[in-house]
């Protein structure tokens, strides 16, 4: 793991496209502003975590292809019918 030291204003770099700065410093809390390519996620760390997580339980659920196809026709009849309202 890489430690560094930044002061309020100061800023690291990720490749050359991702910047962290220093926002705001209150007590024991820091506030950092992420500078990145919208093609880029960013989530605090429990967030992934809850997101690899669901992720990993949708990978394992016991659905058979043709149950999806059966799902996505029930979305796309119910997207068809309220449009004709």
């Amino acid at each position: 793991m890489l430690v560094l030291a930044r002061r309020l204003n100061e800023s690291i770099m990720i490749g050359d496209d991702i910047e962290i700065v220093v926002i705001d410093i209150k007590g024991d809390q820091v506030k950092l502003g992420i500078r990145a390519p919208k093609r880029v996620t960013v989530h605090r760390k429990e967030i992934y975590d809850e997101i690899r997580k669901e992720n990993i339980a949708a990978m394992d659920s016991n659905f058979r292809p043709e149950e999806l196809k059966e799902f996505s026709d029930i979305l796309k009849k119910g997207k068809d019918e309220k449009e004709k309202k």
